[in-house]
């Protein structure tokens, strides 16, 4: 997937994707929403839990991301 970074949220509504903070907190869910600051909304969220374990934290309803604590989002 390529393309101008809102294009390619766009194309990605719906869609389980993982976004990684600043912070290195890693949030998998699927993206119900965005707006032009890459502000977020995320529905049905887990959160990996630390090491290679494969085990996430139990879902959360839905979870909203300010866009300045993103470094990455992967559809």
């Amino acid at each position: 997937m390529s393309g101008r970074p809102l294009d390619v949220l766009e194309a990605s509504l719906g869609d389980r994707v993982t976004v990684r903070l600043k912070s290195g907190d890693e949030y998998v869910g699927d993206l119900a929403g965005y707006d032009q600051h890459m502000n977020l909304v995320l529905e049905d969220v887990t959160i990996p839990l630390e090491g290679d374990t494969g085990e996430t934290s139990p879902a959360e309803d839905t979870t909203i991301i300010r866009g300045d604590n993103v470094v990455s989002i992967t559809p």
